[in-house]
């Protein structure tokens, strides 16, 4: 009887193992369906338009929630009102922390994690890419603003952003060159699990920061601006809400201004640049349904009418972005994927911020005195950064390229 019972328990043990791993394999089965979906949707046409789409919606609704004008999101801009916060810079008007800038690195975070495509990864010549970072950073403050706000300046009317669109893609023109010639800043390597989760960290700290909003000493950090484009800021959970949807769908589709003009020149590749499209049109719409476009080149809000530096800065810009592999956003959202490498980019970007504002690097905007324009643009020492940014970046071009001899053909 003992023995019967004891086989019959076994055959319901094993009944029930095979009924929960059916179940499982169902399971498993509809989820990765669902997840080979996404992923073909996000990887599709109609995947980055989307993105842009958001963009252009959101970008405009974070200014008139209070974010800046013309930079409802400025990545660059953004990383610099962060160095001022922590200190690294005194330029009291362009301090405070963020939160899109998190959101960006938190949301693709939690897309890698879900797609599985959280891979840790450094060695890829980090301290080119922090002096990539760096130059990038004071070419992008020469313009007063990332290819994101290059974009959305000029959705908002202001007709400088063409001289700083067209110097982008100049600079990406001549980093493509160089990607021709066999440039490489050589593989990365699969590493801790550690690695890739320090960036995430560090944003998650700096929103504690700018929660609590503690004072480390007196008159010293955190600081946060009072006035100028620094005290400018949409309702926090907006801003970090809009900066998680945006990383999400950014990981998801590799959204990225510099990659859209590099697959246009390097492959005739469509692909990206449309999504940069319709950022600009959705941008322009969401922008004149709300009250939000002027239209000329002086007087312009955070911009200044100096059209050959305007030029200069967003080509050496454009220049480090292409031979970085991204643009500011796209490095953001790589760091949030694992990549040590493209974090320590941003990191050269946030010193850069640091060097652009207590060297007196950075552009000056344009000022109305008395109803007279007074035109702004850089000091004599932002022109020799720019200058010497862009020698630099052209010699790292020219020495990272690998020869026939080094790849054994």
């Amino acid at each position: 009887m003992i023995a019967a019972a004891s086989v019959c328990w076994r055959r319901l043990c094993f009944v029930h193992a095979v009924v929960q791993w059916t179940a499982w394999r169902r399971y498993s089965k509809e989820e990765r369906i669902t997840s080979e979906q996404l992923t073909r949707f996000f990887a599709s046409r109609r995947g980055i338009v989307l993105v842009g789409v958001t963009i252009g919606v959101l970008a405009p609704l974070l200014q008139k929630l209070g974010n800046p004008p013309n930079m409802g999101i400025c990545v660059a801009c953004f990383e610099r009102d962060i160095a001022g916060a922590l200190g690294l810079h005194r330029a009291a008007i362009v301090q405070y922390i963020r939160p899109e800038i998190i959101g960006f690195v938190l949301g693709s975070m939690v897309a890698a994690l879900l797609f599985r495509e959280f891979k840790p990864r450094v060695g890829s010549a980090p301290i080119v890419r922090f002096v990539l970072g760096m130059f990038a950073m004071i070419g992008a403050l020469a313009f007063l603003g990332c290819p994101w706000r290059a974009l959305l300046r000029l959705a908002g009317g202001d007709l400088n952003a063409i001289l700083g669109l067209s110097g982008l893609a100049t600079g990406i023109a001549i980093g493509v060159q160089f990607l021709k010639q066999g440039y490489d800043l050589g593989r990365s390597y699969r590493t801790y699990p550690a690695v890739g989760w320090i960036m995430p960290a560090m944003m998650i700290s700096l929103l504690f920061l700018l929660i609590f909003r503690p004072q480390f000493n007196q008159g010293g950090p955190i600081f946060f601006s009072q006035n100028g484009p620094g005290s400018l800021h949409a309702p926090l959970l907006i801003s970090l809400a809009v900066g998680i949807i945006i990383g999400f769908l950014a990981q998801r589709t590799r959204f990225c201004t510099m990659g859209a003009v590099r697959d246009v020149i390097l492959m005739g590749d469509t692909h990206l640049i449309s999504g940069v499209g319709t950022l600009l049109v959705t941008a322009f719409v969401t922008n004149l349904l709300l009250g939000q476009v002027h239209v000329g080149f002086a007087g312009q809000p955070t911009a200044h009418s100096n059209h050959l530096w305007n030029f200069l800065g967003m080509a050496l810009a454009g220049l480090a972005f292409a031979l970085a592999g991204g643009c500011p956003g796209r490095q953001l959202f790589l760091s949030g994927e694992g990549d040590g490498d493209a974090a320590v980019f941003v990191v050269g970007m946030i010193t850069g911020a640091a060097f652009a504002h207590n060297f007196a690097l950075a552009g000056t905007p344009d000022k109305v005195v008395e109803g007279v324009v007074q035109v702004g643009g850089l000091s004599t020492v932002g022109m020799a950064a720019v200058i010497l940014g862009l020698v630099v970046c052209l010699i790292i071009g020219f020495s990272m390229r690998e020869t026939k001899k080094e790849t054994g053909v």
